[in-house]
């Protein structure tokens, strides 16, 4: 199963849609319902975007919850 993430819970509580925080972004819409949907991990450069873009963290938008590794 694709990894889970919460973008867009972010992107709805910012209140922008999928096209603009592509814009935002420098990607396409499709680029975001990917994301969202756990189709698509993003690279590093674009998901330190969509946090910074979403005024959170990398960790808060992908951080496994399940991770124990110490």
């Amino acid at each position: 199963m694709p990894g889970t993430n919460t973008v867009r819970e972010h992107r709805k509580l910012a209140r922008i849609t999928q096209a603009e925080l592509g814009t935002i972004c420098g990607v396409s819409r499709q680029s975001i319902v990917s994301v969202e949907g756990g189709d698509y991990a993003p690279s590093v450069y674009l998901a330190l975007r969509l946090a910074r873009a979403l005024d959170t963290t990398v960790e808060t938008l992908f951080g496994d919850e399940g991770d124990t590794q110490s």
